[in-house]
Order: structure tokens, then C-alpha cells, then sequence
């Protein structure tokens, strides 16, 4: 879903190839290759997104001793299933790390409706360390494994406190239009 809502962001600015689209995600940094986008899997989720109805083509620029540019737009469906996919990315991804196609892409959306998503998952958060605190309590650990018990308590507890200690800092941020 990332990299159709990458796509139709792009379209909602101007109409555009596949080909550009994947120069501009490769370049400065080629971020093509940090997420394993190949030419072949854009093709495929443009393929995808016409067959949806969400964006269509509308021109086919032809050039010697070049393959032809298919050039797309995205359409009225386009436009309105934009903002649902991005709101089901803050939905349903747990860590901020997958949240990076929703923040950049939040201009699409209303950000009082994503604070809410993220202070509802945050209260998750909170709750599920409370849990394994209380878990942690309850266990009674043989002698010759309190090591490992010790260890992975620390463990869950830190990346618990980190997931709570960002996604507050990313509320902020998102109240504050910083991001």
C-alpha cells in the first residue's frame, strides 16, 4: 500500500510516468533500493491502480530509440481513496518506522482525525507495558533462568518506553504542524 499511496500522492501534485516517479525516489538517495522498489513492482501498482479506477492514463509520449512514457492522472475515485489508504496506514501499523508513508503524505488528511488514531494507539502502548508489568510480577522464575527472564524484561521495557516516548513526541509534532 506505501507505494501506491507514494504514486497517487505524486499524481495529485501533477500528472506523471512510472519512470519519473522511480528517478525521483532514487535520487538523491536512492531510497529505491533501502525499500526494494524495482521498476517491475511500479509498473505492477500502476497496473494496479487503473485497474481500481484510481488513476488513468492519459497520454502515451512516443521517442525515438526510447521505450514510450505512459503518462498518468490520478482520477476523482483517486482522490478520495487517497486520504482512506492513508488513514488506514496510521490504522494499522504499529511502529512509527511504518508510519512514514502516512506523515509524509499528511497534508492529505485532517490532522485532528490522526492525533486521534495516534493517541489511541498510544494508549495501546501504555497498556500493554502495564500488562507486562503486571505479568512480570506474577511470575515466578526458576533460579538458573532468572538471567534470561531479567534480560528480556529489560528488553520489552525499553522498547516499550521508546514506541511511547516517540509516539508522543509524534503527536506533538503533528498538533504543532511540525510535521
Amino acid at each position: 500500500m506505501s507505494i501506491q499511496i507514494f504514486i497517487l500522492s505524486n499524481l495529485m501534485e501533477n500528472d506523471s510516468y512510472p519512470y519519473l516517479l522511480k528517478k525521483q525516489i532514487s535520487e538523491p538517495i536512492p531510497l529505491d533500493k533501502l525499500v526494494g522498489l524495482t521498476e517491475s513492482k511500479l509498473y505492477y501498482h500502476f497496473d494496479s491502480l487503473t485497474k481500481k479506477g484510481l488513476v488513468e492514463l492519459v497520454e502515451i509520449i512516443k521517442a525515438d530509440h526510447r521505450p514510450d512514457k505512459q503518462v498518468y492522472r490520478i482520477t476523482a475515485k483517486g482522490r478520495e481513496a487517497l486520504p482512506k489508504m492513508i488513514y488506514k496506514v496510521f490504522d494499522t501499523e504499529d511502529e512509527i518506522k511504518d508510519m512514514v508513508v502516512g506523515l509524509a503524505n499528511i497534508k492529505y488528511v485532517d490532522r485532528d482525525k490522526v492525533v486521534d488514531i495516534l493517541e489511541k494507539k498510544l494508549q495501546k502502548h501504555i497498556d500493554r507495558r502495564e500488562t507486562f508489568k503486571t505479568y512480570e510480577t506474577l511470575m515466578k522464575v526458576e533460579k538458573n533462568r532468572e538471567a534470561l527472564a531479567d534480560f528480556l524484561g529489560g528488553y520489552v521495557t525499553t522498547r516499550a518506553d521508546h514506541n511511547i516516548h516517540w509516539l508522543k513526541e509524534l503527536i506533538i509534532s503533528v498538533k504543532e504542524g511540525k510535521i
